[in-house]
């Protein structure tokens, strides 16, 4: 196992990518629907435009959040991993995978993975996590999944022969069929070990078809790919893994939190679920 111990300066000391504030770029679109400071005009164009087509859309991203809060407290609490690597972070804010994974195992170690140079900014200043834990960032694409692999980040970090939490939320419609994106995840998961566990959101056409065209025709002119999914188009995702239940589902369906008011899972339009490598 790689020592532990907080983040460190070489971990997150990369020459970043040019930031071009006049292009949109998801992290920072996300970041606009969620509330934050850290979004362009570009991106703002792009998020508003979006918001004509599902005026919904600020719920649905806050939803995807607890969607991952869920998840991760599933598979600490339940399911004993103790390492994530999630990929396609975004702007950190409340709720990241270390805060919740350390709240309950303070030893977890977390690797994250995003393409936009803002992120890794933000990764630098962004408070560690705990001492008996881990927490590290490398910049680079999920197009490129051997080079997320083969980066040293991910040896320092993680432990590649102990069961890993794989997070894909909020990323994979940002890939489009050409991106090979079922090869992607299958790379990725082939260089995990016997029980990790795939965690996957995928937003979906099936409950507002004109709205997802509409989102991904906007999506697509402000230059960031947009690709729903339908249900039987997102399962192969999980091919040859065992899903834990209640499955690939709607995302309010995913073991909703108790307690809390009954909702129409269609209104979210984003699949998702967990599953272990056998």
């Amino acid at each position: 196992m790689p020592e532990t111990g907080g983040s460190s300066d070489e971990e997150t000391q990369q020459v970043p990518l040019e930031l071009n504030t006049n292009v949109a770029q998801s992290a920072r679109v996300y970041d606009y629907w969620l509330g934050g400071k850290d979004n362009f005009p570009a991106d703002q164009a792009v998020a508003e435009a979006i918001a004509e087509q599902v005026p919904t859309i600020r719920v649905q991203v806050r939803e995807q959040r607890a969607f991952l809060g869920r998840t991760v407290r599933y598979l600490v609490g339940e399911a004993g991993i103790r390492q994530f690597l999630d990929i396609g972070t975004g702007i950190p804010s409340a709720g990241n995978v270390h805060n919740v994974a350390q709240e309950l195992a303070p030893e977890s170690r977390v690797l994250y993975v995003d393409n936009d140079p803002i992120v890794l900014a933000h990764a630098r200043a962004l408070r560690p996590g705990t001492p008996q834990g881990r927490v590290a960032y490398i910049q680079a694409d999920l197009r490129q999944p051997e080079t997320i692999l083969g980066d040293p980040a991910v040896a320092r970090t993680l432990d590649l022969a102990r069961p890993v939490g794989l997070v894909l939320i909020g990323i994979m419609h940002h890939l489009r069929d050409e991106d090979d994106p079922r090869g992607i995840v299958a790379t990725l998961v082939g260089a995990l070990a016997s029980g990790s566990y795939l965690v996957l959101s995928q937003t979906t056409p099936d409950f507002d078809p004109e709205a997802m065209r509409g989102l991904a025709a906007v999506s697509e002119q402000g230059g960031i790919a947009n690709v729903p999914r339908t249900l039987a188009d997102t399962q192969p995702f999980f091919t040859g893994l065992e899903m834990v239940e209640p499955g690939l589902v709607p995302i309010l369906a995913w073991r909703p939190d108790p307690g809390l008011p009954k909702r129409d899972p269609h209104s979210v339009y984003v699949y998702g679920g967990i599953a272990r490598k056998p």
